[in-house]
Formats: structure tokens, C-alpha cells, sequence
């Protein structure tokens, strides 16, 4: 479905969608700026594009076939850039949705191509629809909009893993349990796959803000460099949460093996407790009748008494001596 949103001079923006903006699929008049966006792209529009633009085959292919790392390219007066994002609906980093936009940077004109619906572009665009002035600085300014928009979308998805680790830290020192070993390495691929994506885009930036041949103005550069510094801190954020995971991993391991000396502890006290007993009991059932000098000793109650009482002490008496010891 494409969308064409117009900016005059002067006067308001104008929004097209459906058989309009099919017709104004071309580069915009002399003082109009023209953003082009197709969402759900298929290779029918992507043709209505190429043949409009003459946008180059390799860049086409790339809108075509998803999953592609951030970068950019030079095709004559064109720049392609790759851009990626992240969302998470939840209160929990559960998931991250991977959000990947497509971009073409022309003479007056900005073309997005993306497959799902944007958050970010939607509400870039209702910022520029609300304030034309901005949309006239150029359609790199257009483009920083949306990455803008992208890039600071992702601060409270660490933010949200950051209070998570936080209390999972707590939990895993007095209650560790299997739920929270999966939880750990659940929320380690997702910072793993964020780390993975955003480095490259921070490169990205700071390439789109120096480079020469990009159809950025040194006007419009600083805010790029912006982004880049955003980039930075959110790297800087993965790898706090990096080590935060770590500790916590270290905790969980920690929590586990003394919880674990704690009941080894406990069943050697008990193992202990019965060794002694297991002699008292094994000598007084002995299998012969006499004893020298207790003649008909089986039978005598005294003796039955004596391994009653050494039955109680013993224990007592060991469990007096742990205590004397500090061994509990």
C-alpha cells in the first residue's frame, strides 16, 4: 500500500493513498518535497518504484528479501540505507518484534519501504503533517524523523530490562529456581540480538553524517550525529546489561550451590547421627545368649534400658558437640 505525502513551499502538506498516490508515484516538482511510503511491499510495487525512479536492481532485490544488516549505498543520486528497530508491547521484554525499514534518499524525495506497520514512521509522519516547516529542511530531515524515532523507541526496552534484571537479582539470591536460569538466558539472546543489530547502525549514522557522496546536508548532519550519540549510549546500556546479566547468572550459580551445601550439610548430620547408633543397636542384637559376666543378658531389662537411654543420649550429645563446634 503506498502513501504519498506532498510538502509545498508554502501552504499545508498534502497525503495521498490508494489510485492518488499511485499517480504520483514520480519525483516530486521544483520547491515540493514528496515522501513515498510502501508498506507490505510485494514485487509488483517494488517494479512501480524501480521503473519511477530507475532505483538500482541490487537495491530493489535487498527491499525484496528482508533481514538485512544495516548499511548504506551509493547508486549514482540515490542513497539506499537499511535501518533497524525494536518493539515490545508487554511490561516484559518477553520478545522483541525486529522492525526493518528501507530507504531512499533522492533529489527532493524520500521513499520508505517496509513489510509491517511502523509505529515510529506513523507517528514521524504525524509530526511532519503537524509541522510542514520541518519536512521543508529536506527529506534527509524526513529520514531522520523516522530514525529518530526508531533509535529512541528502544531506551525503554532497556530500561525495562534493566528493572527486570534488577529484581531477578533478588529473587535468584533467596528463591532460585529452573524458571529463573530460562529467564536469564532468554533476556541474554535478546540483548545478544539488540547488540547485534544496533552496532552496525551506530557505524551507520556516523557515516551518513560525514560522508560526502550521501545526500545528507552538512545542515542536516548534526542531527544524524545526535542519533549516533543515542547509538552510543544504548550500546553503552546493552553492556550494562551485559554485566548485570552476568552477575546475575553468577548469583543464580552461587544461590544454587550453597543451597545445595546447605542439604549435603544436613543429610552428613543425619548420616552422622545414625552411625553411632547403628553400632549401639548392632551390638545389642547381637545372635548369642551369653556374655561373659552378664549371663542371660537378652533377657535383661537393665540392658534394655541402657540402649534405650544410649539411643537418646548419643544424638544429644553429638548434636551438642556440632553445635560447640559451629558445624551447625
Amino acid at each position: 500500500m503506498f502513501t504519498v505525502t506532498d510538502f509545498s513551499a508554502e501552504g499545508p502538506a498534502t497525503e495521498h493513498v490508494g489510485e492518488e498516490a499511485l499517480r504520483r508515484i514520480a519525483k516530486p516538482p521544483a520547491g515540493t518535497i514528496r515522501w513515498i511510503d510502501l508498506e507490505k511491499q510485494d514485487e509488483a510495487n517494488l517494479e512501480v518504484l524501480r521503473a519511477a525512479f530507475d532505483f538500482h536492481p541490487l537495491a530493489i532485490e535487498d527491499c525484496l528479501h528482508l533481514d538485512q544488516r544495516p548499511k548504506m549505498e551509493e547508486y549514482g543520486d540515490v542513497t539506499f540505507v537499511v535501518t533497524h528497530g525494536f518493539l515490545c508491547l508487554g511490561k516484559k521484554v518477553e520478545k522483541l518484534d525486529p522492525l526493518e525499514l528501507h530507504s531512499f534518499l533522492g533529489d527532493g524525495y524520500l521513499v520508505t519501504v517496509h513489510l509491517e506497520a511502523l509505529p515510529q514512521l506513523t507517528s514521524a509522519r504525524k509530526r511532519a503533517l503537524a509541522k510542514p516547516q520541518l519536512a521543508r529542511r529536506g527529506p534527509d530531515f524526513l529520514h531522520y524523523l523516522v530514525i529518530d524515532q526508531m533509535v529512541d523507541s528502544t531506551f525503554p526496552i532497556l530500561d525495562k530490562v534493566s528493572e527486570e534484571l534488577e529484581h531477578l537479582e533478588e529473587e535468584v539470591l533467596w528463591t532460585p529456581s529452573r524458571s529463573h536460569l530460562a529467564r536469564i538466558f532468554s533476556l541474554k539472546h535478546e540483548l545478544s540480538t539488540m547488540r547485534r543489530v544496533l552496532s552496525p547502525q551506530r557505524d551507520l549514522m556516523l557515516a551518513l553524517a560525514k560522508s560526502p557522496d550521501s545526500r545528507v546536508s552538512e545542515a542536516n548532519a548534526a542531527y544524524f550525529r545526535d542519533v549516533y550519540d543515542h547509538l552510543v549510549r544504548m550500546a553503552e546500556g546493552i553492556e550494562a546489561n551485559r554485566d548485570l546479566l552476568s552477575s546475575t547468572m553468577d548469583a543464580y550459580l552461587s544461590s544454587v550451590s550453597n543451597r545445595t551445601n546447605e542439604i549435603m550439610k544436613y543429610l552428613t548430620i543425619m548420616s552422622a547421627l545414625f552411625l553411632p547408633l547403628s553400632f549401639v543397636v548392632g551390638f545389642f542384637g547381637q545372635n548369642f545368649d551369653d556374655m561373659p559376666g552378664v549371663p542371660g543378658w537378652t533377657h535383661s531389662h537393665q540392658l534394655m534400658w541402657v540402649m534405650l537411654g544410649a539411643c537418646l543420649a548419643v544424638p544429644v550429645a553429638m548434636l551438642g558437640w556440632f553445635r560447640f563446634k559451629r558445624w551447625i
